[in-house]
This record gives C-alpha cells, structure tokens and sequence, in this order.
C-alpha cells in the first residue's frame, strides 16, 4: 500500500467522521466506500487482494465500523452486520494485542449500537455489558469511546424502562464529557437526561434537559437538533400538546429526509400520527402511521414497526369511539391480537394500549361480558406507565363500571384519574404545559359529568353535577403562580421578537416586504415558546372549591354553571345557596348562532359604514342574539331575577357577547373559567392607584388616555414615547387599576405570545402571566384581548386569560372587534362609573346596555 493511497483515505475516513452528525448517514456512507477505494478491493472471503500492512488493515477496520453504522441507518441493519463480519476478518489478520484488543472491542461495542438503532434492545445491552468492562480496563486515551458507549448504553436502558441503570450510566458519561471537554457527548448526555425524565414521568425536567442540549447542539453539533426536537414533540405529546408537537416535527421531518436518517424519520411520523389523533385527523393520522411501518419493514425493525400499526389502529378506533360510529367488523379482534404481538416483543404499555381500545369497542358493541375478560388482562401501571395510558384504564374501567350498572364504579375510577392527573399537571411548568394535561382527562371527565347529569335530581343532584364540574374544569386557574426565575435567554428572545415586530410593522407601512421578518418572528416564537415549558412548576395548587364554599361566597349573586349533556346544554344554577339543575337548548345551534353573532359583531365594528349596511347587519345580530337569548337565558330569567350574574361557560361560548342578550341586557355580570377561579378572584383586594396606558396609532378619542386624569387625578400616566414594553411592565406590579390603550393581536395558535404592541414593539401575554403582583384589575380598551383560545378541559388561554391565571381580579376587553368610537363612548361611561366606586361588572352593564351590539365588553373574572 502506497503512503499516498493511505494519506488519502485517512483524510477520507476523517471527513465521513467529521460531517455525518451535521450530513448524515448517506454523505458519510459515500466519503467511506470511496475510502475503502483508496486502499483497494477485498475478496469474496473478505481478504485483501494483496497482502495489507498492520496500519493498512487497522485503518480498513476503522472504516468498516463507521461504514456499518451509516448504512444500517440509510439502507438496512443486515447490511450494517455484514460490514462488522468483514471488519472481524480484518481483525484476525492483526496481530494479538495492541490496537487489535481495542478494535475488537469497538467492533462488538458497534454491534450493540445496531441491535439498538434495530429495536433488538437485549441484544444490544448484552454487547455493551460485554464489551464496555475492556473499554475501562484500558489504559489508553479510550475516554471518548467509554463515554460514548456509557452514553449508547443508557439509550438502551431508557428504551428498555431502566431509569435508575440509565442515570447511572448518564452521570457517569456526563462527567466524563465535561472533565474531557467532549462537547458534542456532553449535550448527547443532556439530551438522554431528558429522555430519562420523560422515561419517569417528569415532563418539565426534560423539557429543561432538552432546552439545555439544544443550546449546545447549537454550537457544537446542530446536526442533532433533528433528533432532539422528535423527543420534544414526544414529552410536549405527553403534555397533551398536539399542535406544538406537530409544529416541532414539522421541522425535524424534512431533515430526516435530507439527511437520510430512516429510523428517526420513521419514528418522526409514528409520533406525527399521534399528535394528529389528538388533532382528530384521522386520515392524516393513518397516512404517516402506514408510511411510518413500511420504512420500518424495510429496516426490518420489528418493535417499531409494530408500533407504527398500533397508531393506525388506533387512529380506526379512537375515529369510531369519537365520532360515535359502528366500527368496522374484526377491528376489536385485531387489536387484541396486536396485544398480544406487542405483548410477545416486550412492548408492555403498547400491548395495554391495544387491549384498552379493544375494551371500548367492545362496550361500544355492548358486548360487557367480553369487554370484562379484556380488561381482566391488562397489567397494573408501572411508574413509568405514560399518564395518557394510565388514563385510558381508569376510562375502561369507568365505562365498564357504567355498561354493568354501576355508576359508582365509574365515578370512582373518575375520581382516582383526576387524582393522579393532578400530580402530573403540579410538577409542570409553564400555563399551556399546564393547561395541556387537560386533554388526556377530557373524556373522563365527560363521563363523570354526563353519569350525575343523568342521575341527577332535586337540589342534591344538581349540588352533585357542580361538584363534579368543578372538579373536571379550567383546573389552570386554581393554582397560586410561583415567582418566576429569570431566564436571560429567554429575555433576549422576547427582546429580539419585539424588534422584529417593530421593522416588520415598519417595513408594512412604507409598503416594503416583510417576509423575512415574520420567518425569523415565528422561529423566535417557538424557540421562546419551548424555553417557557421548561421554567419552574407554574405555581402551587389550591383545592377546589366546594358547592358550598362557592355558594357561601355568592352572597346575593346568582351562579350559572354551563355543561354539554349529550346533544343538549345543561346548566347548574346556585343562588340562595340552593342548587338547581336546569335544561338548556340544543349544543350544535347554540355553538353555531354564536359563531355567527360574533361575525356580525366583527362586521358592525367600523365607525363610518353606510347606514344600509348598519341596519342589515344590526337586525341579523338582533336576531341571533334573539334566538341565543331563548335557548340560554329565557329558562333562568326566573331564577336571575336582576341580580348579578357569575356565567361559567363552555369553551364555544366563552366567544359569546352575553350582554348583547336582550334577557342580560343590563345585567351586571361576570364570565370565568371556573367557580373555584372566580372564588380565588373574589377575595383578592380591592383596587389602588390607577395606571393609564397609550400605546401608538391608536386614533380618535379612545386613544386620549391622558383625558382619564380628570377621572382619576393621582393615577400614573404612560403615553407617547414613553410608552414601552419595559416601562408598561414595570408599572403594571401592584397597581389597583391598569386601564391599556393599545393595538393588538390574539394568537390562537400560541396563545400566550398574544400580544399588546407598544412603542418598541409587543408586551406578550407571556411576560404578563409572570408578574409577581399583577394589577388588581385591567381594562382592555382598544382590541379583542379578551379572545381566548380554549384547550381541553375548558381551558380559556390568552391575553386577558394570562392576566387572570397570575392573579389579576378582573379584565375588562372585548371579544369582538370594536369601532374606536364606541370604544371610546364605552370606556367614558365605564370609567365614570368606577371612580365612583361601582363594581367593574355594574359599571360594565350599565356601559354596554346603551349599545350592546356596538360594545362587545366582557368582565372576566370577579366584576
């Protein structure tokens, strides 16, 4: 062998090792074959056509093991073991000892990385306990290679549900890292963290762990980051957040593709199905779950490829149980058979999963007797049983408690899941971490409600259903936040996200192209958004509230409690401390008006449209309100009586202008997420000093803040230039009153960057949500802030739900667009009244009665 041809593929084996984190298999595959090439053929018997030097034969060894793992990752596994058969030829020609010890090891330690990547996980930890101990015992510099073995070793022990041999692995790799400055095998080790605590249960420390990798990835390794965001989307899944985690995949799959990576790209689409499930979109769902189990078949990774066909099964079956249909013939069968495979491969929690599903059909089908011997077969939760999982059995055995006559069976099970759901949603942090969980009770949750609903009679039956409602909703809103800890990288992000929307607001204005500006905003977004989950626990939890409690706290007030029973709307109603079941109309067209109300409202809006399409759009506004009025309030008039109202409603209606209702016109009355919420709300202090806020372009009257000064003489005043995010923070801790006059924007698809723009660009709901004492009572007066995007679980998020999650008693804001004029109109009179000492829901009432179709003001939470 000529010094050139091995100078040339050295350099070649150095450039495949060097680009295939940042390339990918399929590049590092090409450099090595053309490595190979350099140092000439090799026979059919695996020999060197000619007789090849110790440093010839070494270098041959090295390339094939590299070469195994790119193309068991581009083509298949077996193509991958035939590389490591023909490097254990290479070995045999060495000489004993030297680095012939160390390449065996190697070679056996690569075949544990394989068997891994190949779902065969007992094979691969039989390798690395093989071969890891002549790693140790060698005294030459192996400290990458044993910390990069620890770190492939507790993958397999976090794959394999090993938490405990997994973190010992991973401390012991992570102090090596860092005493030998191996940066890219320090952030690998953060990231396994967080697979470990995913493992276990803790969402938020993974989510921190993975924050903390990316970091690094970011400068050492960004080739990574693919990987790291599919685990994201996998603990985010585990959170209950379908959309965040589709979003992050949306970003890791097109550089699986790129990059040739099958097995991350396959599982990519497994975990995309399963956030599509949750989405409800079946057929998506079933496209990604099917080409997900070909790649896999292809790859002959059995576990996985099992897997990806319980997703599609699953997709069949969670489609027919949601949408109430038959299902097809033969799937409960074919679910219990996938049990048993998954069972047979050592998938424990997908082998339950199937057997679960087939439960439900079964009780679908009314077949109990089956459905009982099922369930009979499923094993206990084990403490790294996914919270979704250990709410699907609680469910089954609800339902079959309910299919067997048993309805204290079911509400039981229903009372156990919330319990354990609870100590879920108290370690996260974050509001939509918190909010998200909501989503894997919202059919337990359902049933219980629906089961006292049914049973329910007379004043303690209708005590029954409140209780259980309270016990099932908006659960966000009862936690006491905690003091935030201060992220600088998170800050630089909001920080940069501000200018952003600043040039780009600019840019718009001049008539220039903005297009970069919001492709770097909406990076930005998500990169915050993902540093916000992984803060400290949101805060701590408040018990709720008993009827009693609520009823006590009422006074003179009337509650009205809303609840969707079947096709139908429901509502408790407590006043007087009695309690009172009351039939409302149908779901569908109270969901549907609403929605067209709010269009109108939205159309009424602007100041100066011609009167022909005032009076057209007014009477197709009365009129809807009309028939909301006969389907939701006619059957309570009796019992609201113009009183102050308490309206805790469905997530659909929460878009409802209740004070346009012609039965409510007037009313003082206030909408919150929950009863238990409204309790906390009603007892925090009264108001103190006033803060008036101008934000800029705001035209017309209802920007001239400074013209409240007449009504409140000592309140701080912040307009113009000096206007700006940082300075409107600051005021808003502590103050009695903050009334903000801004443009803005609700973001239903990231809630809490809703957004209010100042003078340097947007304050965020986010930075509000962590005020440590937040204004005691806000007006909204210039934007639809007071929209909501509703979670499972009825959990209202947004601008104004922010403000009342950190503690504020009462926002004021409409839900529909508002014309400057009326705002301005509205805000006089409500502001009148309020320095005169009337409730914020009385001043409000009286306010909006004398146009309620022009103002669109809402109280929410305790006016």
């Amino acid at each position: 062998m000529s010094a050139r041809a091995l100078e040339s593929a050295t350099r070649l084996y150095q450039r495949a090792r060097d680009t295939a984190e940042d390339y990918g298999p399929a590049v590092a595959a090409r450099l090595l074959h053309r490595a190979l090439a350099r140092l000439g053929a090799v026979g059919g018997d695996g020999r060197p056509v000619a007789d090849e030097d110790e440093e010839t034969l070494v270098l041959r060894t090295r390339i094939l093991i590299s070469l195994a793992s790119a193309e068991a990752e581009t083509s298949s596994l077996e193509v991958g073991l035939a590389h490591l058969r023909t490097a254990n030829t290479m070995l045999a020609r060495m000489r004993p000892g030297g680095e012939r010890s160390t390449l065996a090891a190697i070679v056996g330690l690569q075949h544990g990385v394989l068997y891994m990547r190949g779902g065969r996980l007992s094979e691969s930890l039989d390798k690395f306990d093989e071969h890891l101990p002549a790693v140790e015992r060698d005294t030459g510099d192996n400290a990458r290679l044993l910390t990069a073995s620890l770190l492939n070793r507790a993958l397999v022990h976090v794959m394999m549900s090993n938490p405990e041999a997994a973190l010992a692995d991973l401390e012991r790799c992570l102090g090596l890292a860092v005493a030998h400055g191996h940066r890219v095998l320090e952030a690998k080790a953060r990231h396994t963290l967080g697979d470990r605590s995913q493992l276990v249960g803790d969402i938020p420390g993974a989510l921190r762990h993975y924050e903390q990798a990316a970091r690094n990835f970011e400068e050492v390794g960004p080739g990574s980051l693919p990987r790291l965001r599919l685990d994201q989307a996998r603990a985010l899944l585990a959170a209950g957040l379908a959309e965040e985690a589709a979003r992050h995949l949306s970003e890791a799959i097109p550089e699986f593709r790129r990059t040739r990576v099958f097995q991350d790209l396959a599982e990519a689409e497994v975990f995309r199905a399963a956030a599509a499930i949750l989405e409800g979109d079946y057929k998506l769902a079933r496209q990604l779950a099917s080409a997900a189990r070909r790649r896999f078949v292809r790859r002959r990774n059995v576990p996985w490829a099992e897997v990806a066909a319980l997703t599609r099964l699953r997709a069949d079956a969670t489609e027919a149980l949601e949408l109430r249909r038959r299902p097809r013939r033969g799937l409960p069968a074919e679910l219990v058979e996938h049990a048993d495979l998954l069972a047979g491969l050592g998938l424990r929690d997908e082998s339950a999963v199937a057997r679960l599903l087939a439960v439900r059909l079964h009780l679908r089908r009314g077949e109990v007797a089956r459905a009982e011997e099922l369930l009979a077969e499923v094993p206990k939760p084990r403490q790294t049983t996914p919270i979704d999982h250990v709410m699907l059995l609680r469910l089954c055995r609800a339902e079959l408690g309910l299919a067997q006559g048993n309805s204290r069976v079911a509400l039981a099970q229903a009372r156990a899941g919330f319990t354990e759901l609870s100590r879920v949603r108290d370690r996260m942090g974050g509001l939509d971490l918190v909010c998200g969980t909501a989503v894997h009770g919202q059919e337990l949750g359902a049933l219980a409600v629906k089961v006292v609903l049914d049973a329910a009679r007379g004043h303690a039956g209708a005590r029954r259903v409140f209780a259980w409602q309270e016990r099932t909703r908006a659960q966000v809103y009862r936690y006491e936040p905690l003091p935030a800890i201060d992220d600088p990288v998170l800050a630089g992000l909001i920080d940069e996200m501000r200018h952003l929307q600043r040039m780009a607001q600019q840019n718009r204005l001049e008539g220039r192209p903005v297009t970069r500006f919001e492709q770097r905003y909406l990076r930005l977004q998500r990169e915050a958004g993902r540093l916000g989950w992984s803060t400290s626990p949101w805060g701590r939890p408040r018990p709720v509230s008993s009827p009693e409690e609520v009823a006590a706290e009422l006074g003179d007030r009337v509650l009205v409690s809303i609840a969707a029973h079947g096709d139908h709307l429901a509502c408790v109603v407590i006043r007087d401390g009695r309690f009172r079941l009351v039939r409302l109309g149908f779901r569908a067209d109270a969901e549907e008006t609403t929605k067209q109300l709010h269009a109108d409202l939205n159309a009424l809006a602007p100041d100066h449209l011609p009167p022909p399409l005032v009076g057209a759009v007014t009477t197709s506004a009365a009129k809807r309100a009309k028939l909301l009025d006969e389907w939701l309030v006619r059957p309570l008039v009796d019992f609201i009586d113009g009183r102050e109202l308490v309206i805790v409603p469905i997530g659909p209606l929460y878009a409802l202008p209740w004070a346009a209702l012609p039965s409510l016109r007037g009313t003082p009355l206030s909408i919150a997420p929950s009863a238990t919420a409204w309790v906390s709300a009603v007892r925090r202090k009264g108001p103190g000093t006033a803060l008036l806020v101008g934000g800029p372009g705001v035209p017309g009257a209802v920007g001239e803040v400074g013209k409240l000064r007449t009504v409140y003489p000592g309140a701080r005043l912040i307009d113009g230039e000096y206007a700006t995010s940082e300075t409107v923070l600051e005021a808003l801790e502590g103050v009695g009153l903050a009334h903000l006059v801004a443009h803005g924007a609700h973001e239903p698809a990231n809630a809490l960057f809703s957004r209010l723009d100042l003078v340097d660009g947007p304050l965020f709901a986010h930075e509000a949500a962590r005020l440590s004492s937040p204004p005691e009572r806000v007006v909204l007066a210039a934007c639809e802030l007071a929209m909501s995007h509703i979670r499972p679980g009825e959990e209202p998020l947004g601008f104004a739900g922010s403000l009342l999650a950190s503690g504020s008693r009462a926002v004021v804001g409409a839900i529909a667009r508002v014309g400057d004029r009326a705002a301005a109109d509205a805000m006089a009179d409500l502001h009148r009244r309020l320095a005169l000492g009337t409730s914020p829901a009385q001043a409000l009432a009286q306010s909006v009665a004398v146009d309620p179709l022009r103002r669109p003001f809402l109280c929410l939470g305790a006016g």
